[in-house]
């Protein structure tokens, strides 16, 4: 699968001579992750959607059917340790403290220059048709090639802070979800 995946990105780079960008969603944004580690030259930059790069896939709730689907019985630790490794692309994190299926804290990114996280509230399952995550991709995808910004440059007002928490936030003890 991510042979093909490498392949299909090479073709569409060379196809319309622009680097690409990669969005992926749960195992998606792993790939995702992936590929742009593979191809940093031909990768604009990743947002993921609950993906579960940053633990093993204990990390998830869905890791008995990841066993399942894949085959694979024996779970290489080292494996899952260079997920947590970052793209050497603009690579933006977006996650959901009530994801329900991947833990939260599987879906932080280390925040640098380069990488930022955004917290939505949403399912895991809801989280591809979630308005606000929605609005939170196309605005990345939305920035010129080569002028990478943060999504969260300064405190947000209006309703967009109602949308839009603070990722590094602590949660509040017994929040429920974490959302308050």
């Amino acid at each position: 699968m991510l042979e093909a995946c490498v392949e299909r990105v090479r073709r569409l780079r060379a196809d319309g001579g622009r680097k690409v960008s990669l969005v992926g969603w749960s195992l998606g944004g792993v790939y995702a992750r992936e590929i742009a580690k593979m191809l940093p030259e031909d990768t604009r930059g990743v947002v993921t959607l609950g993906a579960p790069f940053g633990a093993g896939p204990g990390g998830t709730n869905a890791w008995r059917v990841y066993q399942l689907v894949s085959g694979d019985r024996d779970l290489d630790a080292a494996r899952f340790a260079a997920l947590r490794q970052r793209p050497a692309v603009p690579t933006t994190s977006i996650f959901s403290r009530s994801d329900g299926v991947v833990a939260w804290q599987c879906s932080l990114e280390e925040e640098t220059a380069l990488s930022e996280n955004i917290e939505v509230h949403a399912s895991h399952f809801g989280m591809g048709a979630n308005p606000v995550a929605l609005y939170a991709v196309a605005d990345r995808l939305a920035q010129p090639e080569g002028a990478w910004r943060r999504f969260h440059q300064a405190p947000q007002a209006g309703i967009k802070k109602l949308l839009f928490r603070d990722p590094q936030r602590a949660s509040a003890p017994g929040a429920l979800f974490g959302w308050y």
